[in-house]
């Protein structure tokens, strides 16, 4: 394996770095402070490409190759001081645009893609309900047949972009018969149709300008054609795609991680008490030598997953592994920055409590890291379906059970409960 970065892959690196800092989050601190969604930052990551890096050119993208795009994200993450705003564009992309480049039709894709690309329509994902968040099978919104449209009733709750969206994909129950991972389908909901709406917006600990709402679906008249592959394929279209969304998205974090490690170094060695710089005693240098540690064994798992799907091959061990070091390691980096710059840390105006409540949220959302771990153990034969819900027939011998697998489940429901 080469570790090496390409010529191209550098210069998307140094330009994505050079766009977060100098253009995006000029009043992260009022944005967090008002939950406000920063839409002018939208529109300028719309305008340099952010939102369709992963995107064919033909459908108004980049064509970025996913090892690149991991390097992208984490550049932006690196850059951009305001969590949110990254969470929401990986909301956009792994949450719903990645769900019309894996299953869509060429008619969907020219549809809604272009407008995805330029910023147009914000995309979200419909799935966490309040009785089913890991148990996707449980969930209880319907979609029945009538002609050529389906009849979608049902509420979802935690849904990150919710409340700004304009197109959802919703997962719905559309059969009682057969195998229960047979009964739900997926579909292509723009929310300006009657009978979507809000129902409230959720307050959060952090990423507080990445809006997350409740959102009702009644008696909301969806086109067939705006159905995603074939009904009752949902279940499987979900755990197709989930390997990108518990990845991908936290290439930011990486990028977090390398940003307050730097901040952490420049007041280590320029603080000095007792005469010395504070980053001289070893209790404080022990704190960052383990950011550092923390931050190389990311990047490493976070690579090797951008290689993999580069290869077209899966990485569904690698991306559950991602998932838990690169989330729980911003968490802890992010509260040693805190501990390290003592009591300016635990100020509002130097910005890293703000940090610390972001990098909370990692280990709980895109799946709960311990039910990522229970996968894990099932993919090294130590435990059986964490479920034992979903028959084994068609059996995958390089997957965990289907019931694993959806307990991983995306990032839009906050952590499925």
């Amino acid at each position: 394996m080469d570790f090496e970065l390409t010529d191209g892959q550098r210069a998307l690196q140094s330009a994505t770095t050079a766009f977060a800092r100098e253009r995006l989050g000029r009043d992260t601190a009022g944005d967090d402070r008002e939950e406000r969604f920063p839409r002018a930052d939208w529109q300028r990551c719309a305008r340099h490409g952010v939102l369709g890096w992963p995107v064919p050119a033909e459908y108004g993208g980049s064509g970025l190759d996913p090892l690149s795009t991991m390097i992208a994200l984490e550049a932006l993450g690196y850059g951009c001081r305001d969590n949110g705003l990254v969470f929401a564009i990986n909301n956009h992309l792994w949450g719903c645009a990645v769900y019309l480049l894996e299953h869509g039709s060429e008619e969907q894709k020219k549809r809604f893609l272009p407008a995805m690309c330029s910023g147009d329509l914000i995309g979200a994902q419909a799935l966490s309900e309040p009785e089913a968040g890991s148990d996707v099978l449980a969930l209880t919104t319907r979609a029945r047949r009538e002609g050529d449209r389906y009849v979608l009733d049902g509420e979802k709750w935690f849904i990150s972009n919710g409340p700004v969206a304009d197109l959802f994909v919703v997962f719905a129950r559309t059969g009682d018969e057969g195998a229960p991972e047979d009964r739900l389908s997926a579909f292509l909901v723009p929310a300006d149709l009657p009978g979507v709406r809000t129902v409230r917006q959720l307050s959060k600990l952090g990423l507080r300008s990445t809006p997350m709402g409740v959102v009702a679906f009644e008696g909301v008249s969806v086109p067939a054609a705006n159905l995603l592959g074939t009904e009752g394929a949902g279940y499987q279209i979900f755990l197709s795609s989930i390997e990108w969304e518990r990845s991908f998205m936290f290439a930011g974090h990486v990028g977090a991680m390398q940003r307050l490690l730097e901040t952490s170094v420049d007041h280590v060695t320029s603080r000095r008490q007792f005469g010395r710089q504070i980053g001289s005693f070893q209790g404080v240098a022990h704190e960052i030598a383990d950011m550092r540690i923390r931050l190389e064994l990311a990047r490493l798992m976070l690579y090797k997953v951008g290689w993999l799907k580069s290869r077209g091959r899966m990485a569904l061990l690698e991306a559950t592994i991602t998932k838990i070091v690169a989330s729980e390691g911003l968490a802890r980096t992010a509260m040693a920055a805190l501990e390290v710059h003592g009591a300016r840390g635990y100020l509002a105006d130097w910005q890293l409590e703000r940090e610390l409540r972001d990098a909370l949220g990692g280990p709980i959302y895109a799946g709960a890291n311990g039910i990522h771990r229970g996968v894990l153990a099932e993919l090294m034969g130590l435990t059986g379906s964490l479920s034992g819900t979903v028959p084994a027939r068609r059996p995958r011998p390089t997957r965990p059970t289907d019931a694993a697998a959806a307990a991983t489940a995306g990032p839009t429901d906050g952590g499925r409960p």
